[in-house]
């Protein structure tokens, strides 16, 4: 089913309507028998011609109403007893046959699940895993597993740097995964670039900018761009075998998530730790069935989830054209769900019937870029800091002045020493 099944079918005539045809019908005949009665005024049997066939006219809406009656109450009937599916093929619409939506998502426009058309810039990119172990296996012995395409928005900032090699050091152990690292800025970084090739797992380098008329809402849907970036990349490579994940660059990560949901048929799910007001996001299991969701922000969502709560299938997600993931903050994983026309009880519990917590959502709050204030003429070779801080600067975490803010100290046994008597 597209995703345009989500919307409200096309409305019927309506009771209303039916009301308003019958309310006109009785005044248009009323008129039609006056202008006949002026133009014969002076025959009775024309008034009397006339007049009987709207009485029979309205003898057959007397009969006609219990008709419409039991048609009307033959659909709700349909409506509300057979599942989603032959209401659907009966023409009757439907929604969803496994949640109470209660209107919550009638104000959800069309154009909200049109075919992705982003633009992809590639900076960089490597298929070739060089890494020399995983998990004490070589990696011809992964050759038959289901690629993982690891999606990572990221955006500059002073913790970017070392967020990603933190997270590279858990990817480093993950066999048969393809890293997507979308970058929201206008040009290539070359200083992530070297890094993600020095690591050796397979990747894909791109810049994906927010929009501009989004960049300043408040609040902005941060890593929408990127993410659709990476959805038209594996849209644009055809590929329909592998699954894939949402990891952002500041979660941590166990190892046993990777072969949790490597299993994924459609979609598979499970908590994140360190979710809003509960400390936890996840799915209600029972009978090894998702009947529900715990989550602190309902606010409607059909799917109230986390984006590292859960994995899709590609085989799956090939099935459905207009696969998207809308500007809304806040309903981003809500909104790429149904676009993809996930059910109930098509989901995939993972973590032992979700009561392990695999990811946790452990966010880095950024601060402002550190700025050194140091003369030019003692970044020479003479020290390493003129090294050291030019690479701070290449990785977006501190900037270098001769001007603004006090100058920096360097200390020796315990107290400041001008810089000349040390870096001279």
């Amino acid at each position: 089913m597209s995703s345009a099944h989500y919307q409200a079918l096309e409305p019927q005539t309506s009771d209303e309507d039916n009301e308003d045809i019958e309310q006109r019908r009785p005044k248009q005949q009323h008129l039609h028998h006056h202008y006949h009665l002026r133009n014969h005024s002076g025959s009775t049997t024309t008034a009397c011609s006339l007049a009987t066939p709207v009485m029979a006219r309205k003898g057959r809406r007397r009969c006609l109403l219990p008709l419409v009656g039991g048609v009307l109450f033959f659909i709700a009937f349909c409506y509300l007893t057979l599942s989603v599916d032959t209401r659907l093929a009966l023409g009757l619409g439907g929604g969803s046959d496994d949640s109470d939506d209660e209107g919550s998502h009638n104000d959800l426009d069309r154009n909200n699940f049109r075919p992705l058309n982003e633009t992809v810039h590639i900076c960089s990119e490597s298929y070739e895993d060089r890494r020399l172990f995983m998990q004490d296996k070589p990696n011809s012995e992964y050759g038959q597993l289901p690629v993982i395409y690891f999606v990572t928005p990221t955006y500059p900032r002073r913790e970017q740097i070392p967020e990603l090699t933190r997270l590279a050091h858990t990817l480093l152990h993950v066999p048969r995964l393809h890293w997507l690292v979308a970058d929201d800025q206008q040009k290539c970084n070359d200083f992530v670039d070297t890094l993600l090739n020095r690591f050796g797992i397979p990747f894909t380098h791109m810049v994906s900018p927010m929009p501009a008329k989004f960049r300043y809402a408040d609040p902005a849907p941060r890593g929408v761009a990127n993410r659709r970036a990476a959805l038209q990349w594996l849209r644009q490579h055809n590929l329909t075998n592998g699954v894939l994940y949402f990891g952002d660059d500041d979660n941590t990560y166990d190892l046993r998530l990777f072969s949790e949901i490597r299993k994924t048929q459609r979609v598979s799910m499970f908590p994140v730790g360190l979710i809003a007001d509960y400390a936890i996001s996840g799915p209600v299991v029972r009978k090894g069935k998702v009947v529900a969701f715990l989550d602190s922000w309902v606010a409607g969502r059909r799917w109230p989830v986390d984006m590292a709560g859960f994995a899709v299938s590609l085989e799956y997600m090939a099935q459905y054209p207009n696969v998207n993931m809308p500007y809304k903050p806040g309903y981003e994983e809500d909104l790429f769900l149904r676009s993809i026309n996930v059910r109930m009880d098509e989901i995939e519990p993972r973590g032992k019937n979700c009561t392990e917590i695999l990811v946790w959502h452990t966010q880095t709050k950024s601060k402002k870029l550190g700025v050194v204030r140091l003369e030019s003429k003692y970044l020479d070779d003479r020290s390493n800091l003129g090294a050291l801080l030019r690479n701070l600067k290449l990785m977006g975490v501190a900037s270098i002045t001769e001007t603004e803010v006090r100058t920096a100290q360097i200390s020796k046994n315990g107290k400041a020493k001008p810089h000349s008597m040390i870096l001279s």
